[in-house]
């Protein structure tokens, strides 16, 4: 991992899916650092409160029985892991930005759990700073399923489509550009990502003890415009989502989402850290890992402090910030 002298207190983060409630989680734990996020399919801060059975319901597929959490209930959630130290001051959020979207043919995050992080987030945020794009309205006249919405890969899903690799295309919506130019402010216009490099680096460092024991690969990605190898550029974190990781796509959805082309003109390094496949025992291990498909912890697979800055994931994506952060040649 390169020291980059990154801009390490003014982060944003983005992610679809696990991905998308991992940034949500990131951005409640450390919000004295992160300054914005952009969420695709995914709900409020520890929606499923490390239960399996509330992730797969009023998580992902509510009911009666099982509603989404109303604002109350993770506002509760919130103030109490605060005040156990867990997680810093709420009061980080207040100068934040959100930008959420939804799709209408998504039928794995389902609308109403998407509206319950907006109403989540409109607790925290003036209206003004909290974007919601749903991408079935007459506005847009697209209706997208489960995944993220490119431009930038050549073989992306049609854009209703809910498949692996989970990278659609919506007509000329940029998912990566639009919430980047909400959370940054105005962008140069997106360029060519042969203007930087997008390289592998050792996860293990930043983990306490077995990577794959935290549920993360021991390689990691990031993208370095060659603008910022000198220092001063801004930091983003970009979380993929379930069967999207190194395992299972390849490098496809650090060099297909669309973040890179935005990146090499905006003096912009792109985190893309990265979990692994397990599905119980691993080599070196005594401990019983279950996540079959490569999610980000967003229901306690590796603990039960995974949505705190002390969760196994959570702590190790800090730790690459801090690295990225230090003078360049360190």
């Amino acid at each position: 991992m390169p020291a980059l002298g990154v801009e390490g207190d003014g982060v944003t983060v983005s992610g679809i899916s696990s991905g998308g409630y991992m940034a949500v989680q990131f951005q409640v734990a450390f919000s004295r650092i992160v300054k914005g996020a952009g969420v695709l399919a995914a709900g409020p801060y520890e929606c499923a409160e490390g239960s399996v059975a509330k992730a797969l319901t009023r998580c992902m597929a509510p009911n009666r029985l099982a509603p989404p959490p109303t604002v109350a209930d993770s506002v509760a959630r919130v103030d109490a892991r605060a005040r156990a130290g867990q997680i810093d001051a709420p009061a980080g959020l207040a100068e934040d930005r959100a930008w959420v979207l939804s799709g209408g043919a998504d039928r794995t995050v389902e609308r109403p759990v998407v509206d319950a992080l907006v109403a989540f987030y409109r607790h925290w945020l003036p209206a003004t700073s909290v974007a919601y794009v749903r991408l079935d309205d007459a506005a847009h006249g697209l209706s997208a399923g489960h995944g993220m919405i490119s431009v930038s890969d050549a073989q992306a899903n049609a854009c209703a489509t809910s498949e692996p690799p989970f990278i659609n295309r919506c007509g000329n919506f940029d998912a990566a550009g639009e919430l980047l130019r909400f959370l940054l402010g105005p962008l140069q216009a997106r360029g060519d990502a042969r203007a930087g490099r997008l390289d592998a680096f050792d996860q293990r460092p930043f983990v306490s003890g077995l990577a794959a024991d935290a549920g993360l690969a021991e390689e990691g990605l990031v993208y370095v415009p060659d603008a910022c190898r000198a220092g001063g550029c801004r930091l983003h974190v970009a979380f993929h989502g379930c069967r999207q990781n190194l395992d299972q796509v390849g490098r496809r959805f650090a060099e297909g989402a669309g973040y890179a082309e935005w990146a090499a003109t905006n003096r912009l390094v792109v985190l893309f850290p990265q979990t692994v496949t397990r599905n119980g025992w691993a080599w070196g291990s005594w401990r019983w890992v279950v996540n079959p498909k490569g999610c980000w912890d967003w229901w306690g697979y590796s603990g039960a402090d995974y949505a705190t800055r002390t969760g196994p994931q959570m702590a190790a994506v800090r730790r690459m910030i801090a690295r990225l952060a230090e003078a360049p040649g360190r």
